[in-house]
């Protein structure tokens, strides 16, 4: 099953030459979640051959423009491209009433429907799950209100012996009980036990997404042990003062989060304009956490 995340935008308040605002997509077993919706994310699904029209779920972390001032767009043309299935948007309450006034002043009326989940920007809650993946908000501390996400993979069914099961003719009907850790009764009283035909699904695996917050050791029991960890690094560490007072993080500090969350591997985005390459950045974050990468625009990372 896929279970990777595609960057489309790396950048942090304004676009910068080759560099987005921040927007992610998440495939989890071809079914696809963006996650906040910068500037010109519709283009950059373009230029890395995405279809928007697949995209049934977004979420957006809070209500700065580089985190969704292409949504408006982006729901347009998914209008005027003819979509009709419904789109399910999570995010900050007032979300709702910023795109209907857009919607409104521009005498736009959707072919399709939204559903609207708001988040709780004070208490972690799980706010989607399917059979594929379930959604928990993780509370960040920026200068608004503004939420992560942990995406979590639902446990898979076991894996079937199939050399065994067919060696020892196993009839296939009682496969699917058998996946299911149900032991099957047979009418002569022989008993086929899963155990002896089956084995354990692989663990299921975490991606949490920090987008915009300082560093602050009350999320860290969320992201602890995650897969993959998403941590902004919008300054290096010698702007710690300029962090603090726009309540974000410095490179230095996302790989002093991985390291003490015990993450496998750090990705560190959101990059401030300032920064015309990225190299500094990632050598500070590798110095403190080995298993740091960019970022990068249209990069997959298998989770």
């Amino acid at each position: 099953m896929k279970f990777e995340v595609t960057i489309l935008g790396n950048a942090s308040a304004t676009p910068v030459y080759n560099r987005n605002p921040t927007a992610q997509l998440l495939n989890c077993n071809e079914r696809f979640y963006l996650i906040d919706c910068g500037e010109g994310t519709q283009q950059q699904l373009i230029k890395y051959g995405f279809k928007a029209a697949k995209i049934d779920y977004i979420f957006i972390s809070h209500l700065h423009g580089d985190h969704f001032f292409g949504l408006v767009g982006l729901l347009s043309s998914l209008h005027l491209n003819g979509r009709i299935k419904p789109l399910h948007i999570f995010g900050p309450p007032a979300l709702k009433e910023i795109l209907e006034l857009q919607f409104l002043h521009s005498d736009t009326h959707l072919r399709y429907p939204i559903n609207y989940y708001a988040t709780n920007a004070t208490k972690a809650e799980v706010i989607f799950k399917n059979n594929d993946i379930e959604v928990e908000t993780i509370i960040l501390n920026h200068r608004i209100p503004c939420t992560g996400f942990k995406f979590t993979e639902k446990k898979r069914l076991r894996k079937l012996v199939v050399d065994k099961l067919e060696k020892d003719a196993v009839p296939i009907a009682y496969y699917p009980m058998l996946k299911r850790s149900v032991n099957v009764d047979l009418p002569n009283g022989q008993q086929i036990k899963y155990l002896d035909y089956t084995t354990d699904s692989a663990k299921p695996k975490t991606y949490c997404y920090c987008s915009d917050t300082m560093y602050d050791e009350r999320y860290f029991d969320q992201i602890s042990n995650a897969d993959t960890l998403y941590h902004e690094a919008t300054f290096l560490h010698e702007m710690l003062e300029r962090a603090i007072e726009t309540h974000h993080t410095t490179a230095k500090q996302a790989a002093e989060i991985a390291t003490k969350v015990k993450a496998k591997k750090l990705l560190i985005g959101h990059f401030s304009s300032r920064y015309k390459t990225l190299e500094a950045l990632l050598e500070e974050a590798k110095s403190g956490f080995e298993h740091t990468q960019l970022a990068a625009e249209g990069k997959t990372f298998e989770i």
